[in-house]
């Protein structure tokens, strides 16, 4: 499958794609069930950060779970988590969310639309709400939710050729999933190149793989 063009990643282009009235199917929308705990209401963000030069290099904002959380602890993230009573909606839960894990004020957000509820094998009914994000803020991640905070960029993500699928027999069944594995080189003050793997995988790469068809989708069918 092509890589999403790259104009269709800039903000303008981002905008339209979620105000047309596309005819798409979300690839994945749900794990098998591991959990017998009530089924809970979520909300992530997917943060579009624009960097560069009239925002024509966007990154995508991400999250390591602290090591000690009782769920996908250590695992590459949305900031987000599990819906309020005082939350007004999915968005309201996203941004809410985004603020308390990494300090990401409202103010530098943009809300463009939300992606189809995914559901995980944990039991959380996940909304996705996508949003472009300006790049003058200063992140103040919560240790106790977060270990680490790091951008990919969004072209690598949306080019399938950097997709991988996985099959493996669990519980007498099968379970499929997608992983992005991405190089991230970091360049040291002695100038050497420290080269780290971010794996991302499970139910962050399946809604990443959900994106990838929204942006892929045939306008006019």
């Amino acid at each position: 499958m092509p890589a999403v063009s790259p104009e269709l990643l800039h903000p303008d282009a981002l905008r339209a794609r979620f105000q047309q009235n596309l005819a798409w199917q979300p690839e994945v929308e749900r794990e098998p069930s591991f959990s017998d705990r009530t089924p809970a209401k979520a909300a992530v963000l997917v943060p579009i950060v624009m960097r560069g030069a009239h925002a024509t290099e966007p990154t995508l904002l991400l999250t390591r779970r602290a090591a000690h959380m009782s769920t996908h602890s250590g695992q590459i993230a949305f900031p987000g988590g599990k819906v309020d009573p005082e939350d007004a909606d999915m968005q309201a839960t996203a941004l809410r969310e985004a603020q308390e894990e990494v300090g990401l004020h409202p103010r530098h957000v943009q809300v463009l639309g939300e992606l189809p509820l995914y559901v995980t094998g944990t039991a959380f009914w996940v909304t996705p709400v996508v949003a472009l994000v300006t790049p003058d803020f200063d992140l103040t991640p919560n240790r106790d939710e977060v270990d680490d905070v790091f951008e990919v960029p969004l072209s690598f993500l949306m080019n399938p050729a950097h997709h991988r699928r996985h099959n493996v027999d669990w519980q007498g069944s099968q379970r499929t999933w997608f992983s992005m594995p991405y190089l991230e080189h970091q360049h040291l003050p002695s100038g050497e190149v420290q080269t780290h793997e971010r794996y991302i995988w499970g139910a962050t790469a399946a809604m990443l793989r959900n994106f990838y068809r929204f942006l892929a989708a045939n306008p006019n069918p």
